[in-house]
């Protein structure tokens, strides 16, 4: 047999096994590298577990613990946690050029459009026909004495939790933004 021969049929050969073995089925990957890619061995968390007494998967976190990067404000959404807000808060940023400055930008971006720029009760939306906050420097808080002596704890409280037709900006400004907001807050009470 001459070479030529062999290679020709060695050549058909595998292309007849190509061809044959790629026609069976469609609906075949071929061989899987790493399976565990394509079949976890992980639960869903809808999915039922096994692995613990209420068979559920999602399970809430032991009571009292801290999320990661959470800072924890344990004062309830009522006048006594507010009153007691007012005792024991104090600020936790300095009173520098740069939070004063952060503070203005963050009051003007979410606080401005109803207590105005100034802090006296006359931005946007009162131009619309809603009620007018008071005014920082001479105005009464709905609670109960001048706006214009608010504490660091009242304002803070105010600013997580919300006050009459104000909600809650705990979503909007991290602790850190809600203290610099605080810090420019009374910078407008002395106006």
């Amino acid at each position: 047999m001459n070479k030529y021969k062999v290679l020709g049929i060695a050549v058909v050969t595998v292309v007849a096994t190509i061809v044959t073995s790629s026609c069976n089925d469609k609906r075949s990957t071929g061989w899987e590298y790493a399976p565990n890619m394509y079949e976890k061995i992980a639960f869903d968390p809808d999915q039922a577990n096994p692995n613990f007494k209420d068979g559920k998967t999602a399970q809430l976190p032991p009571a009292g613990t801290t999320p990661v990067g959470f800072t924890r404000f344990d004062y309830p959404k009522t006048m006594d946690g507010y009153n007691q807000a007012s005792i024991e808060v104090k600020s936790m940023i300095l009173n520098n050029a740069k939070n004063y400055t952060d503070g203005k930008q963050l009051f003007l971006a979410f606080c401005s459009p109803c207590h105005g720029a100034t802090g006296q009760g006359d931005g946007t939306v009162v131009a619309h026909g809603f009620p007018a906050p008071p005014s920082y420097s001479k105005g009464q808080s709905s609670r109960g004495g001048a706006m214009k002596d608010l504490t660091d704890g009242k304002i803070y409280h105010t600013i997580t939790y919300g006050l009459n037709a104000m909600g809650s900006y705990a979503s909007q400004l991290s602790p850190e933004e809600r203290w610099k907001v605080v810090l420019y807050v009374h910078h407008l009470q002395t106006l």
